[in-house]
């Protein structure tokens, strides 16, 4: 119910900036030596875009949380990126399982050489459950913006096509893993990687879908 109560508060009519009572996007902190804190202009980014194209007051300021602490609860959007190992003690996963099935959804955004560790770590999270690929009519790919060929290239990687899979309970998806993509490099500032404005652009929208999606459950 806490989840609800907040995801409902930031759709206000007519507000398009970031209010200092705002929601934050939350940054996972998590322990192996993966660089968790990857890419730190991107959520502000995103809180930005969404601000001017959602509706939302999300604050741009977002916030740090640790996969085992009790303040996982307060933020209905987790966001978690990086480049390589991902440990989570039992504690760790447990807290998790109880966030996701509380109401709370993650956003996992390989950011290249993540994906055999958060695989790992995501099964002692969810062991009943195995990451499906989406299928590109899936409600992620339609909300405000359309993306009929599901998740946007944004980086080059292993230069294979870009994947968006899912994890869901009950009907409801709880996480979503971009993968061979790099969401997370796209709502960078621009000079960080020199995207180009098309592939900049589409990260973000796809980015704001995903906050879109949660928001709307």
């Amino acid at each position: 119910m806490f989840l609800l109560i907040m995801l409902l508060s930031l759709f206000t009519p007519n507000q398009a900036g970031p209010s200092p009572a705002g929601m934050k996007l939350a940054l996972l902190k998590y322990n192996g030596g993966g660089d968790w804190y990857a890419n730190p202009t991107a959520l502000p980014n995103l809180a930005r875009f969404c601000n001017q194209n959602l509706g939302t007051a999300l604050d741009i300021e977002y916030a740090t949380v640790e996969v085992g602490s009790p303040e996982l609860f307060n933020f209905p959007f987790l966001h978690m990126t990086g480049h390589g190992n991902v440990v989570f003690s039992d504690m760790e996963a447990q807290n998790l399982r109880q966030y996701l099935l509380a109401g709370g959804f993650l956003h996992i955004d390989d950011n290249y050489g993540m994906d055999p560790f958060v695989r790992v770590a995501m099964k002692k999270v969810f062991p009943e459950l195995e990451f499906a690929e989406l299928p590109f009519n899936h409600e992620i790919y339609r909300q405000k913006y359309a993306f009929a060929g599901g998740l946007p290239k944004i980086h080059k990687h292993d230069d294979k096509p870009a994947q968006g899979y899912g994890l869901t309970w009950q009907g409801r998806l709880i996480c979503f893993y971009s993968f061979e993509c790099d969401l997370g490099d796209g709502w960078e500032d621009q000079d960080v990687h020199n995207d180009m404005p098309e592939a900049r652009a589409n990260a973000l929208k796809m980015g704001a879908n995903l906050v879109q999606y949660v928001f709307q459950q």
